[in-house]
């Protein structure tokens, strides 16, 4: 059994009614209006439509999937990106290409409106299939369905992937 002690509190009526903390509020609201109005006269901005801000170095953008060199997937369905995704924005479901023990992805889509934009999935992809390096910003959309990406939208942004299947086998220097 577990003793619980209930301690009251009194407050004041001013203290109960919160007066004091919205005054406060109104008080520091007011300080920083004023301070903008007569004590800055430079203020830097950007005049948005014709100046964009640019995008850092490391800006991820959009996802992309990556092609092999006869123009097919080089995702093989391992499941490892909708696994360690924490935002749960990529479902993919897997086929058998025939005999043989590979797979492929007959269906790979992206909610970027759910997606966190971590990056973990092109950490975790073992063959290289997918990226986050195009640069590109999302675009506005009406309907959410617009923002969920396919195969064939994901793979319209890929391109070619120079990557070795495996690794290179000579990677350490003589």
């Amino acid at each position: 059994m577990i003793d619980v002690k209930r301690i009251e509190r009194h407050r004041l009526g001013a203290e109960r009614s919160f007066l004091p903390s919205v005054a406060r509020g109104m008080v520091t609201t007011m300080r920083h209006f004023f301070e903008n109005l007569f004590a800055r006269r430079e203020t830097e901005t950007l005049r948005y439509p014709e100046e964009r801000q640019p995008y850092p170095p490391r800006f991820r953008g959009l996802h992309r999937l990556m092609l092999r060199d006869d123009g097919t997937l080089r995702c093989v369905a391992c499941m490892l990106c909708p696994t360690v995704c924490p935002a749960h924005c990529i479902t993919v479901e897997a086929e058998d290409v025939g005999p043989g023990p590979e797979k492929r992805a007959r269906l790979f889509e992206i909610d970027e409106l759910r997606c966190i934009v971590c990056g973990l999935c092109v950490e975790a992809c073992p063959c290289d299939a997918i990226r986050m390096d195009t640069g590109v910003h999302a675009p506005p959309t009406v309907r959410r369905a617009e923002a969920v990406y396919g195969i064939r939208r994901l793979s319209e942004r890929g391109g070619r992937s120079i990557a070795v299947q495996g690794g290179a086998p000579d990677w350490r220097p003589r």
